[in-house]
């Protein structure tokens, strides 16, 4: 079969793959829909960061793979031991793996591993995954925005980790993919004003277009000037840091108020050095936030079919299978891009 197998830095190579043998528990899915990810580009830009190099505690698995793990497609063949879904069935695939493929994904904190970065993903023609991952699409959803299941549900996550409330003021620094999602899902949870803030004007562009109320690039006004502008002396809050660099972690904290909340669910590829008497001067909180729950996904992906958020909004490129590598560079490159799907079947379902 055709696939974009990542071999290491800036080295995606569209050629002829095979997985190993269907398991007696997995299900082999012909994939219709993939997204790019932010942790697919981190991969790609600097990797091999969370892919094996070496043989993967885990999974068994080492590079080179196909990457990728937000996607659909159709179940193809199914292994002698499933009985969840069946051959035919349209399915979305929640990533997260576990040490005896138990359902629950993240909700697990020990031995959880990601599908396409611990063992090949869905940047393939088929990927065979644990019956347990694969999760039923309603009829009325397309397999094409049925795939943003899973970047929005990081996003989702991170809004329920917050606590925000309906009215509630919200800033988002670092608007690539997961801070357009961000954005989305703040705005379907009721917040009354969503600032974005970045050093791109055209992230930023692409973010006012998205729903944020105002946008404020970090080159132009310090942290003080944007809380001045926007009228919150006290500060936002809701802050959600989504750019993974240390100053953006010290500015999340500086724009939030007293005992409000930040929520960091960027990926730091470097160390920080950071003082926590910020937080004792401050008295502002701050936690992580990583995934998803098993419950978390299929809200999302509810939420999405019902129209309570609009998701598809983030889409601004299609691709297909043979322009992976160019996908990934168009990504790195060109900031007015928030989700470029791929369409790996070639058909519009």
């Amino acid at each position: 079969m055709k696939a974009a197998v990542y071999y290491g830095k800036k080295d995606i190579r569209v050629e002829d793959w095979e997985d190993r043998p269907l398991q007696s528990d997995e299900v082999k899915v012909k994939v219709a829909w993939i997204g790019i990810c932010g942790s697919d580009l981190h991969e790609y830009v600097h990797g091999p960061l969370n892919t094996p190099e070496e043989e993967d505690e885990f999974t068994g698995r080492t590079l080179p793979f196909p990457l990728g793990h937000e996607f659909t497609g159709i179940v193809d063949e199914v292994g002698s031991d499933v009985t969840r879904v069946a051959k035919g069935d349209r399915v979305v695939i929640n990533p997260a793996l576990t040490l005896d493929n138990q359902p629950e994904g993240f909700d697990n904190t020990e031995g959880v591993a990601t599908l396409g970065l611990n063992r090949p993903g869905g940047f393939a023609q088929y990927v065979n995954v644990p019956e347990t991952v694969a999760h039923k699409v309603p009829e009325d959803l397309s397999l094409k925005y049925a795939a943003l299941t899973e970047p929005q549900a990081v996003a989702i996550q991170a809004i329920k980790e917050s606590g925000l409330k309906f009215g509630e003021t919200v800033a988002v620094i670092g608007v690539g993919p997961i801070g357009i999602a961000t954005i989305l899902g703040a705005k379907g949870a009721g917040a009354k004003r969503i600032v974005a803030i970045d050093l791109s004007d055209e992230r930023l562009n692409l973010a006012k277009e998205m729903g944020a109320d105002a946008v404020y690039n970090s080159k132009d006004y310090t942290s003080d000037q944007i809380l001045e502008n926007e009228g919150f002396e006290n500060g936002f809050d809701v802050t959600f840091e989504v750019a993974g660099v240390a100053p953006t972690f010290v500015q999340s904290i500086d724009l939030t108020r007293a005992r409000g909340q930040v929520v960091i669910l960027s990926i730091f590829s470097k160390e920080i050095n950071w003082n926590p008497a910020q937080l004792t001067k401050s008295f502002v909180n701050v936690k992580a936030s990583l995934g998803y729950t098993y419950d978390t996904f299929l809200d999302t992906m509810e939420l999405i079919e019902n129209e309570r958020i609009n998701s598809p909004k983030m889409v601004t490129s299609e691709i297909k299978l043979d322009e992976v590598p160019d996908g990934f560079e168009l990504l790195a490159n060109d900031k007015k891009q928030a989700k470029i799907l791929v369409n790996v079947d070639g058909e519009d379902n």
